[in-house]
């Protein structure tokens, strides 16, 4: 639960960041995710595909909740 709790806070403040803003805490969220996940290359991993996939997650946010 804690887990989820943790996923779904990193997710709500990444959806209020700027595009270098988001790339950032996209990569910190997909790293803190991907380490509870799967570990140290877990963390690896999901920085890099944050980073990368941020700016689209957070516009779709967005939009969502217009």
């Amino acid at each position: 639960m804690k887990k989820l709790a943790l996923v779904v806070a990193l997710a709500a403040l990444s959806a209020a960041c700027t595009t270098t803003d988001q790339r950032i805490a996209g990569a910190a969220t997909g790293a803190g995710t991907g380490a509870l996940v799967a570990g140290p290359i877990g963390a690896m991993a999901g920085g890099a595909i944050g980073a990368v996939a941020a700016p689209t997650v957070t516009g779709t946010l967005r939009r969502a909740q217009r």
